[in-house]
This record gives structure tokens, C-alpha cells and sequence, in this order.
């Protein structure tokens, strides 16, 4: 059983001028009770540096010292929570916030990622489409490609092997190719989502953890959420929403499967804006969703 503890991580560094209200994510999500449904204890807010939209000219990134100074904050407060034997469960703000928990997971050696994503987020800075958001290529950035800045922080390039990452449930090929992003490496497990949907996403998933729990793999792994890995038809409160994603059930599934090795060490959800959700309801889904996974796996704690 885990002892969940919540850490709000709001930063919007590696995000677009338009998406802002990604940073009121946690508000939202405690606001729906999340807390008191996974029993988990309040462990903190890491506030992030002031946002600017200018991109770095040298780096062709927005805010890439601040996206490194915020890294190292969360990976402080990751670190912290993971002292206590907790399990951490972080809600952002962007995707850019990977690099400051996965730089918590390097400190302590060798860990991999179950990437639940509509994206693959690997661009390169300068091919970026999105004007320099450090959110559409964290994924590369976290493998040690990019600028040092975000790709080398404290000299640990880098936080994952590549053969330690599942990429999971992303469709967006099409547009990669468009946009000349740069191909996935190899060594890195992919499932698209027809391929997620093929095998079925129960199996597709246990293969998905059977990869980073091999036994001569990483120490554990650790889970992200980006929201529109979901349907747009559940989930049209983010930046980019998609047709033909998961479902509620299939996010539940993922992740309790996930949630039954002793190797998962951490989650993160990303990337849901309540200010495109007047209604609450994708917001409300998201929270009951995350609950029904994760609870049966929890320990309701005090506090």
C-alpha cells in the first residue's frame, strides 16, 4: 500500500501565452476532492519563477533558466516527499515539470517513465511548432537532447536511458512528420494509440511495465500524465485536444495496471485547464478517474 502525498507544482514556464490557466490545475483538482479521495497527505506547493514569452536566444526556448531553477526546486521537493516513504503524486501545471521530477528519481539512480501522452514531445528547440514551448519537447529534453540548460541540468544528462521510456497512446504522427520533429529513437518502447487499441489497452500496458520492470532495467519508474492522452470528447479543457483518445476507462486501466508494481514509484498529471472547463465536468471526470485508479492502492493517511 502507498501513503500518497500531494505536491502542487503550478509552473507554466514551458507553456504558451494562451494556456496560462494551466497553472489553477492543482486548485481544481483539490477543489474536486482528490486529496480526501486518495487519503493523501498535503505535502506543498512549489511556486515557479515569473513566465515570459520571449524565446532565449540561444536556446530558441522560452524561459530555460527558469524552467532549470524550477526543475531543481521540485526535484528538492520530490526528493523530500520520497525520504518519508511516500508516494508522490504531482500535479501540474505543463509538461515542462517532468524535468524537475525526474531529476528528483537521478539523484537517487536509475529510474524509467510510463509516458501517457497524446504527444510525443520530442521536438528539437529550433523545429518546435509551438513557439519555443519547452512542453512540446520535454521528452527529448529529459533523454539528454537539447541545450544544457534543460537537457543537462546539474550536470546529470541523462535523467532517463532511453531503452528506460514507454511512450504511450500518443497520435500524433501525422503532424511530427509535418513538422519534421525528430524520429523516436529506436531503443525507446512506442505505442501509438491505434497499436494501444490493437492489443487491447489492459495488455498493451502490462507489456508497457513488463519493459521497465525487466530485470535489467531501471531501480522503478515513474507515470505522466499529459490529459490529452483522453478524447477531446472528455477531455476539451487542455491546449491541444485530440480526437480518438482514451477514455476514462482506458486512463483507469493504464493506470491501475501501472499502480500494481511495487516499482512505481511516482505519478504526475499535467496540462488540464479549468479555465476552458466552465463546467467542471472534464475536471470532475479527471479527479474521479485518478481516485478510482489510485485509491485501492492507497494507505488514508492524516493530515
Amino acid at each position: 500500500m502507498r501513503n500518497f502525498a500531494i505536491i502542487e507544482a503550478p509552473s507554466v514556464l514551458g507553456h504558451i501565452p494562451t494556456h496560462l490557466g494551466v497553472a489553477r490545475m492543482p486548485e481544481a483538482l483539490l477543489k474536486a476532492g482528490l486529496a480526501e479521495r486518495l487519503g493523501a497527505r498535503h505535502a506543498g506547493r512549489v511556486e515557479s519563477p515569473p513566465w515570459r514569452e520571449e524565446r532565449d536566444p540561444q536556446t530558441h526556448i522560452m524561459n530555460p533558466h527558469a524552467i532549470n531553477e524550477y526543475s531543481i526546486s521540485l526535484a528538492n521537493k520530490v526528493g523530500e516527499v520520497l525520504d518519508k516513504g511516500e508516494f508522490p503524486v504531482v500535479i501540474g501545471g505543463d509538461c515542462s515539470i517532468l524535468l524537475g521530477t525526474l531529476l528528483g528519481l537521478r539523484r537517487r539512480g536509475r529510474f524509467g517513465l510510463f509516458y501517457l501522452d497524446g504527444h510525443a514531445d520530442f521536438y528539437e528547440a529550433e523545429k518546435n511548432p509551438i513557439s519555443g514551448a519547452a512542453s512540446a519537447s520535454d521528452l527529448g529534453y529529459a533523454t539528454g537532447r537539447g541545450p544544457a540548460v534543460v537537457a543537462d541540468i546539474e550536470g546529470r544528462r541523462p535523467l532517463l536511458r532511453d531503452d528506460d521510456v514507454v511512450l504511450f497512446g500518443y497520435r500524433d504522427g501525422a503532424i511530427q512528420a509535418r513538422n519534421r520533429c525528430q524520429p523516436i529513437p529506436e531503443d525507446l518502447l512506442a505505442y501509438n494509440r491505434n497499436e494501444v487499441r490493437i492489443l487491447g489497452t489492459e495488455t498493451a500496458a502490462e507489456e508497457a511495465v513488463a519493459h521497465l520492470t525487466r530485470v535489467d532495467g531501471p531501480e522503478g519508474f515513474w507515470i505522466h500524465v499529459d490529459v490529452d492522452v483522453l478524447d477531446q470528447g472528455i477531455m476539451w479543457a487542455c491546449d491541444h485536444p485530440q480526437p480518438d483518445g482514451f477514455s476514462w476507462d482506458d486512463l483507469a486501466t493504464t493506470l491501475r495496471t501501472a499502480m500494481q508494481s511495487p516499482q512505481a514509484i511516482g505519478i504526475q498529471f499535467t496540462i488540464y485547464n479549468p479555465d476552458m472547463d466552465p463546467g467542471h465536468l472534464s475536471g470532475r471526470g479527471l479527479a474521479g478517474t485518478i481516485a478510482r485508479a489510485l485509491a485501492p492502492f492507497g494507505q488514508r493517511q492524516v493530515g
